[in-house]
């Protein structure tokens, strides 16, 4: 059961029961690492790494961070938002608890004044103020072994998801009696339950070709799950992005684009049910693109080095 149950799920017992012992670990032992780490960028690709670091901290110019910023050594938990606060630690440990630092929680789809480390951001516009980590985690990066073949899934597209938001609404409005879909919402409404179909698991999903992921707040949830399996993404362009740099998703490369009002929908399903070869290649296409978040040590490498060039860029001297 338990294998079973983890295919499709992070272990959370496990995560939870590491990040509330990792304060317990003096940190001066993490201290000590930091420059070792650092170093072992000699085992990676530079050009790539490098990439990806200036892709989640753009800061270019020297820029002081006003009075709401912190030492990292006043850094506590926060039960809202407790997460975040695990995943960040995660990385601000290993540096000088006298440096400071500004943290925006939650689903941020606004640029902050001064540079400031968060979840999401816009994708498009002007946004260096708004430095990536990879927060939260254990709801988003989930890694699917779906052993089901596409071919023999269902010609048919799945949503489960909240009712919050406008758009999702208005999508589940559209095609909640179309043959070719299956989508609703798992809340109840007392007011209206039209839309209300039930709590579907990722395993059931998978049974279907296409996974519709729809942004909520910001990014979609189940996008990182989907792009892992066999079954294919189906999404306007995203708008916001977050570590997993959605900004940088290719339309028809790594998941099909439909209109933002979502009207080409059923063309769409209909042109990759009949070629399959291409269905397959965004597949491949997506999968790949998700593999490159699975080494951890390199993941770790850049959190690291995105943390670094922030208190250079805030005109502060990390202690390594």
């Amino acid at each position: 059961m338990g294998r079973l149950f983890f295919r499709y799920n992070n272990n959370k017992i496990a995560y939870y029961l590491i990040n509330y012992l990792r304060p317990y670990i003096p940190r001066n032992l993490y201290r000590a690492r930091l420059k070792k780490i650092l170093g072992n960028i000699k085992n990676y690709d530079r050009e790539y790494v490098d990439g990806r670091v200036n892709y989640y901290n753009k800061l270019t110019a020297v820029t002081k961070l006003s009075d709401q910023a912190t030492t990292l050594g006043e850094f506590k938990l926060i039960k809202k938002y407790k997460t975040y606060s695990f995943d960040s630690y995660e990385y601000i440990r290993y540096f000088d608890p006298l440096l400071r630092v500004r943290f925006i929680f939650g689903d941020i789809t606004t640029i902050p004044e001064e540079p400031a480390i968060l979840k999401s951001r816009p994708a498009e516009g002007e946004n260096s103020n708004s430095i990536l980590l990879k927060l939260n985690k254990i709801r988003h990066y989930i890694y699917i072994k779906d052993r089901v073949d596409f071919s023999k899934k269902k010609d048919m597209l799945v949503f489960r998801g909240t009712r919050k938001q406008e758009h999702r609404i208005k999508f589940m409005q559209m095609y909640r009696n179309h043959p070719m879909c299956d989508v609703g919402t798992f809340m109840i409404d007392k007011t209206d339950n039209s839309l209300y179909k039930g709590w579907m698991s990722k395993k059931k999903q998978l049974e279907y070709k296409f996974v519709l992921c729809l942004e909520g707040f910001d990014v979609s949830s189940n996008l990182k799950w989907v792009m892992s399996s066999n079954s294919i993404a189906v999404m306007p362009k995203p708008k916001y992005e977050t570590w997993f740099m959605e900004g940088k998703l290719v339309p028809d490369h790594h998941y099909i684009l439909i209109k933002d009002d979502y009207s080409d929908l059923e063309e769409k399903m209909r042109f990759y049910i009949s070629n399959q070869d291409k269905a397959l290649q965004i597949i491949r296409n997506a999968n790949e693109y998700m593999n490159q978040f699975r080494d951890q040590k390199r993941e770790d490498l850049i959190s690291l080095m995105v943390l670094e060039k922030y208190f250079r860029m805030t005109g502060q001297v990390a202690v390594l």
